[in-house]
């Protein structure tokens, strides 16, 4: 077919061009790109599914976008989580909904609204896909969206198929609306910026220029200004992947893998902006609230006290005079006393302006203090990534510092550690004791050699082994977790000896309000099952 040829369609996300900075700090933020989010209610159904009461099947249903898409699957319960086989026909190339769209997304919705992305759809010619995933979720609707790249956190507001419920469906029989938010179509092309046009090349994975797309869409997010580190890796990955790209011989599985390491380190770049930005901007918000309603109280007060000592002159101005009336000895003594109030009020005003400017001073040194506590933990969060890093690879994301550890540090298939490992394990409880609200979440994973079970126990096993020797050094247990996800969250593909190896790590996520990471918010940013 002609669609096996060079397919020429624009991809809009390219090189975009910022407004120029305005040397105000409320007029910075407001040139800042933003992204529409509707919070909406749709009349998808959530479905509560039995646990571990074996298979049950629904089915899929195009929305007004793509009346003729169609699709069915088969949910079943597994151990610790629900495992998801979707079979979809009828699916339109995404890119007739705007050249920004490259790839679907199917999303599991829980009935309170959170979004979780389970995995990507990819269009065949014969406009059908098939989807393997699971979530950890036991109570969610099913919905697809059209997406700039596979990785993305929230779904667009382009649903083009929702799941319906059989009649022969097992699960709940009081169902309810599922309310989530959705990214406005075209909220992923700011306003003011131009777009550069790319081919799409069908002798290139679709990967590759998802990852274009990421690193286009971090950029125009901020994270060039506001997480430079990260987005500096995801540039030097994006021109590893196209030195890849433009190879004689183009090896497509590890450009595939090269071009999703993008996608990750580009997104995490974009997630960090944007919280540095929206933090930035409530912070500017309250300090601009707090010096305007310090200034109206202190001019109201000060109009209030002039007011009084303008009223006591003038009365007794007004009892001297009825004095003088019959003296005129008293009554020149009278004005005497009535200009010298007068002088007096005048004085009193100067005061009060004085002291007004004296409070605004104040207030502006307080903004600083602020602003030097921001610039403090910044840095010292880049001291921490620095001394990490000459210990174990160490990455800066939004969830915290991401410290990971190679399997190498443990025996072939056991959970005890080597020598090596408690070595290196030892300097990095000295760098943590040194900040005790620091909190660290230990997370082990495997490749996708063995059973399902024999992985799980396996990550489970030595993400424990890390904790206990942790503790032994002195860190409060209360102050980590662990936690094995066996080979559900791989980093690189498992088709090659290379790809196994990175996917068997134990991960260490650093995170505190210390370092500008929220305490106990590490769930912000959980890993994407891997695609099929």
């Amino acid at each position: 077919m002609k669609s096996a040829l060079l397919l020429a369609i624009l991809v809009c996300l390219g090189a975009s061009t910022l407004a120029q900075a305005q040397t105000s700090e409320s007029r910075e933020y407001n040139q800042m790109p933003t992204y529409g989010v509707n919070v909406v209610s749709r009349t998808t159904r959530a479905v509560k599914y039995a646990h571990r009461s074996g298979s049950t099947k629904i089915d899929f249903q195009g929305t007004n976008l793509m009346p003729g898409a169609s699709g069915e699957a088969k949910v079943e319960s597994k151990r610790g989580a629900m495992e998801i086989e979707v079979e979809f026909e009828g699916l339109d190339k995404p890119t007739s909904f705007g050249t920004e769209y490259l790839t679907y997304v199917m999303w599991a919705i829980s009935p309170e609204g959170r979004s979780v992305n389970v995995g990507e759809v990819l269009v065949g010619d014969n406009r059908r896909s098939k989807l393997d995933v699971t979530t950890d979720l036991q109570s969610f609707a099913l919905i697809v969206t059209a997406e700039p790249y596979y990785a993305v956190h929230r779904p667009s507001n382009v649903v083009i198929a929702e799941n319906l419920i059989r009649p022969d469906t097992v699960g709940t029989s009081e169902a309810v609306d599922a309310k989530y938010e959705l990214i406005d179509r075209g909220g992923y092309i700011p306003t003011g910026y131009h777009f550069d046009p790319v081919v799409l090349n069908s002798k290139l994975p679709l990967e590759f220029f998802e990852a274009r797309n990421a690193v286009r869409i971090a950029k125009s997010a901020g994270a060039e200004k506001y997480a430079a580190p990260s987005y500096q890796k995801a540039l030097s990955q994006m021109k590893r992947a196209d030195e890849l790209g433009t190879a004689k011989h183009v090896d497509k599985k590890v450009l595939i893998s090269a071009s999703r390491e993008v996608v990750q380190t580009a997104d995490d770049s974009r997630e960090i902006a944007v919280k540095r930005i929206d933090a930035n901007r409530t912070n500017a918000d309250k300090n601009s609230q707090a010096a305007k309603l310090a200034s109206a109280e202190a001019a109201t007060g000060a109009a209030n006290r002039r007011s009084v000592r303008a009223d006591q002159a003038t009365a007794e101005a007004q009892r001297q005079q009825q004095n003088a009336e019959a003296d005129s000895d008293r009554n020149r003594a009278a004005a005497a006393d009535a200009n010298q109030a007068t002088v007096e009020a005048q004085q009193g005003q100067r005061n009060a302006e004085a002291e007004s400017e004296r409070n605004r001073l104040a207030a502006a040194d307080s903004d600083e203090q602020r602003n030097q506590a921001v610039r403090g933990r910044e840095e010292l969060r880049a001291e921490l990534l620095q001394q990490f890093n000459v210990i174990f690879t160490t990455r800066d994301t939004a969830r915290g510092l991401i410290v990971s550890l190679s399997d190498v540090l443990f025996d072939t298939g056991k959970s005890t550690l080597r020598p090596a490992a408690r070595e290196k394990l030892a300097k990095i409880s000295g760098i943590v004791l040194a900040y005790p609200t620091l909190r660290l979440a230990i997370e082990g994973h495997t490749d996708s050699v063995g059973s399902d079970e024999l992985n799980q126990q396996l990550s489970e096993d030595r993400a424990g082994s890390v904790r206990d020797y942790l503790a032994s050094q002195s860190i409060p247990a209360a102050s980590m977790t662990s936690q094995g996800f066996g080979k559900m969250q791989p980093v690189a593909s498992n088709d090659t000896a290379e790809g196994r190896q990175q996917n068997r790590r134990v991960e260490l996520v650093v995170s505190g309000q210390v370092i500008g990471t929220e305490v106990g918010s590490l769930s912000l940013d959980t890993p994407l099952p891997p695609r099929p």
